[in-house]
């Protein structure tokens, strides 16, 4: 993780991170989720990730028909998972996500997921984020749109 990260903190005694650009999205460990161990099933933190990345985007005002119409959309181009405790059916998740590292053509999204009843940190993951031509699949520079949204929630 980079070091943006380090600066983000859960407090499990108010339920929320300390900075006001995180975006939470909750979720309870269903029956299904549960693997052959016992415990989540870790396409699950995958799965819990992507949605929450889709839904902060949405509410930054950038969903898929956005992308499509602007021909631009952000890929992932290199995903790290840290997986750092169990969790199991019936638990209440937080999934904080933030973005940090704008540049160019590229930014990171980050993510923290947290176990509400003892406010644990369960799991920490990172994406970097390239722009690409969706008729193409080429990478590209941001479109002004996705500087001005996605730059305006960015971490600094």
């Amino acid at each position: 993780m980079n070091a943006t990260s380090n600066a983000v903190q859960f407090d499990s005694h108010t339920g929320t991170w300390n900075r006001p650009e995180i975006n939470v999205m909750d979720c309870v460990v269903t029956a299904a989720q549960i693997d052959g161990l016992g415990h989540t099933n870790n396409r699950c933190y995958v799965d819990w990730c992507e949605a929450a990345a889709w839904q902060h985007s949405q509410q930054l005002g950038l969903g898929l028909d956005d992308y499509q119409q602007l021909d631009r959309a952000m890929a992932v181009r290199h995903a790290e998972y840290d997986y750092l405790a169990s969790t199991y059916e019936g638990e209440v998740l937080k999934v904080g996500t933030w973005l940090s590292d704008l540049s160019a053509a590229q930014m990171r999204r980050n993510f923290e997921i947290v176990r509400v009843s003892d406010g644990v940190l369960v799991a920490r993951a990172s994406w970097l984020l390239v722009c690409i031509e969706l008729s193409s699949g080429r990478a590209k520079r941001l479109p002004p749109v996705f500087v001005e949204v996605y730059g305006g929630a960015a971490l600094q």
